[in-house]
């Protein structure tokens, strides 16, 4: 408890939040652990607390009785917290039964919490403890995630006794019941910094995108992306006298930026996904490389679709997973191999439909048709120059039939003219293709300058 309480003095005297944020955290090892718990009883661990926190500063530091009040309460919290993480520990080490579990661990952080939110309320903690509160609810996720998890291992009901309670009781919605309990804590917090009102210099909004990127983590789990709407709705009420993003970490302005373009991925609003997610690139630590794939499998289907570009080799070389996911799409796609480019995507449906960019994906065929087209196009040579010297123009019409047999061929499926004909339309509507169709001579007559805009043809 003494060395705690000096790290508490030394924290409190610099005005370090970091530092401060160390004496709660639960990262630490289980013989320093322990020994904050063994150094007290129940009966006196409240006293023990006050004395250390008056002790730990003195003079023109010294802090006020309310806020030493807010201090003893928080400690308390995690002293409890300790005895249940240790429970919980031991129980997996000797695997003997236990009075406590993550639930109760979950519950006893939840105070913790509660004791920081009331202590920045009513005890008067200044902003730079803020970070405490980012400790505090990152380890709260992480024990709200464990709590569920071991319910649902340890569920006593069977699947025929869920179902003569269907129409009361429905198990899905109780899988994950404590991580939406900690969705509603973060969810205040966040409007704890969000409704500050003191001067910039010291205000809570500083903890406000930490908070935000948690509950974007939180709710993508909880598979309630739209949620985050919500976020960044009250988030744009309040700008006024927020701090700009830039003023930020790095590490928040990546994450930030990361959730909000997935978010506008999923929204099919590609343009905006792709600067949000092309800023997170650009951001990124050059050594995380989890975070770098992360964005990449976003960032390069809407590539695919807002400037029709493929991932190189050399960007997918360092990323083996994406590499087994994109490369052979790529490559399809470039050859306009349409048969090869529908098995590819079933090969990687399962992971491109967990990742959500499955449909996003699949419009990739557009591309491929596109290019195979235009293969057609080029094969086509150049019409019989009308005057000596003249410049060659390629032969800008094409009868159906040609794009058809290229099509069967490609797909290796047999199409008729009619399908041909909504497909050709359908690429000139997308502006994949410039020209116009004519039914009756049967054949499509494409522009003479950029028939397949951006291919340079």
């Amino acid at each position: 408890m003494d060395a705690l309480f000096s790290d508490f003095a030394d924290a409190q005297r610099e005005g370090n939040g970091n530092k401060l944020a160390q004496t709660i955290s639960p990262a630490h090892s289980d013989e320093k652990l322990r020994a904050i718990w063994k150094s007290c009883n129940a009966h006196s661990v409240k006293d023990v607390l006050k004395h250390h926190i008056h002790n730990s500063s003195s003079g023109k530091n010294r802090l006020p009785q309310e806020e030493v009040k807010g201090w003893v309460e928080v400690f308390f919290c995690y002293w409890k917290a300790i005895d249940d993480i240790l429970a919980v520990q031991d129980s997996a080490t000797n695997g003997k039964a236990s009075h406590s579990s993550w639930t109760t661990v979950y519950e006893s952080w939840k105070d913790l919490l509660s004791a920081l939110h009331r202590g920045y309320l009513s005890n008067g903690f200044e902003a730079w403890t803020i970070p405490c509160l980012y400790v505090a609810g990152k380890h709260l996720r992480v024990f709200a995630i464990k709590a569920d998890r071991e319910r649902n291992s340890n569920a006593s009901f069977d699947s025929a006794a869920a179902a003569n309670f269907e129409d009361d009781f429905n198990p899905e919605s109780e899988q994950n019941q404590k991580l939406e309990d900690c969705a509603r804590q973060l969810n205040r917090v966040f409007n704890l910094c969000l409704s500050d009102r003191a001067p910039i210099d010291e205000s809570r909004k500083w903890g406000i995108y930490y908070v935000i990127n948690l509950l974007f983590k939180t709710y993508f789990k909880l598979n309630s992306a739209t949620l985050s709407k919500n976020v960044l709705k009250a988030l744009s009420a309040g700008k006024g006298d927020m701090p700009p993003l830039i003023a930020f970490p790095k590490s928040q302005q990546v994450t930030f930026n990361y959730y909000e373009g997935v978010l506008h991925f999923l929204e099919e609003n590609y343009v905006e996904a792709e600067r949000h997610l092309t800023e997170a690139w650009n951001l990124c630590h050059k050594g995380a490389m989890a975070n770098k794939e992360l964005i990449l499998t976003y960032l390069i289907p809407c590539h695919l679709l807002t400037t029709h570009t493929l991932p190189s080799q050399k960007l997918l070389e360092p990323y083996p997973r994406l590499q087994r996911l994109f490369a052979p799409l790529a490559q399809c796609i470039k050859k306009g191999e349409l048969h090869a480019f529908d098995l590819a995507l079933q090969d990687g449906e399962d992971e491109f439909v967990k990742r959500r960019i499955y449909l996003t994906l699949e419009r990739g065929r557009d591309i491929a048709l596109r290019n195979l087209l235009r293969k057609v196009f080029i094969a086509g040579g150049f019409e019989e120059a009308k005057e000596e010297g003249a410049k060659p123009v390629r032969r800008s019409r094409v009868s159906i039939a040609e794009f058809a047999a290229a099509i069967s061929l490609g797909s290796q499926e047999t199409i008729d003219n009619d399908e041909v004909e909504c497909l050709l339309a359908n690429m000139i509507y997308k502006n994949l293709m410039k020209g116009y169709i004519s039914r009756e001579r049967g054949m499509v007559v494409l522009s003479k300058n950029g028939a397949f805009p951006g291919t340079g043809v």
